[in-house]
């Protein structure tokens, strides 16, 4: 089997805690082809002194510091600066399974038109852990919500196709509006049948901090201002607040006449 190389890519914000054992989940990998690219996104804490030791033992993980300028351009420093055919963003504090890199590379190697592979997934703490109920992939699906986390692999020629992440996108969820430009106009979908990646939740998650109602409004606007030919195939018109309801809510406005 050919073996191309995989770049893992690591954005880091004052997650020195949970550093170590990200970069061990990923070094511990049964696919041994893999480079390890930190960012450390203008961490205060002990971020950056802790992955510049990663790297001092081991030669596959390699460090970069910038400026504080947010998880999207740290992903996309990170992105440049990779080697691999594959990329894989983790953030610097979640996990993944010994074989989750190995069998995603299966599916690319054997399936050019597989755009995105991921898996079923966990959400932790030190409390335990629950299934993250996904559901499963659509394009119509995906207009509505986001069902493919962040950590999952994809070409980085798909990648740069599409300008990376979008840097001017705020409000959260990055993620969803990187997935939306990838898979807009074509490009399968696997999801690989097993638990290969868990996501930490913590008391500054993300998630938690850009899911007021006022950044889902500012993200609903940034998303149908990006994409409106997407959402106007899938919907039938522009996403709304009660997401959910936005197909039937455009076509009732259509058929009314009033769009």
């Amino acid at each position: 089997m050919n073996h191309p190389l995989v770049s893992i890519v690591i954005p880091c914000y004052n997650q020195a805690r949970y550093l170590e054992k990200t970069v061990e989940s990923v070094l511990n990998s049964d696919y041994k082809w893999i480079e390890v690219i930190i960012i450390n996104d203008g961490s205060s804490d002990d971020s950056l002194k802790i992955a510049r030791k990663l790297s001092d033992q081991n030669q596959l993980v390699n460090v970069f510091d910038q400026e504080n300028s947010g998880v999207a351009s740290a992903r996309n420093h990170g992105i440049r600066e990779a080697n691999g055919k594959y990329i894989l963003p983790l953030d610097g504090d979640d996990l993944i399974s010994t074989k989750y890199i190995s069998e995603a590379v299966k599916v690319f190697e054997s399936n050019p038109e597989v755009k995105v592979v991921y898996c079923h997934a966990v959400k932790f703490n030190e409390q335990g852990q629950k299934a993250w109920k996904l559901k499963p992939f659509s394009r119509r699906l995906l207009a509505k919500d986001n069902m493919i986390f962040v950590a999952a692999l994809f070409r980085k020629v798909d990648c740069d196709a599409v300008g990376g992440f979008s840097e001017d996108m705020k409000m959260g969820r990055e993620d969803w509006e990187f997935w939306i430009k990838m898979l807009k106009n074509g490009g399968e979908v696997v999801k690989l049948p097993f638990v290969g990646f868990q996501y930490r939740l913590t008391p500054s998650s993300k998630r938690k901090k850009t899911g007021t109602n006022q950044k889902k409004r500012e993200r609903i606007d940034y998303l149908n201002t990006k994409h409106p030919e997407f959402f106007e195939r899938e919907l039938n018109g522009p996403l709304r607040f009660q997401r959910t309801w936005s197909r039937p809510y455009n076509s009732l406005l259509k058929w009314l006449k009033i769009r």
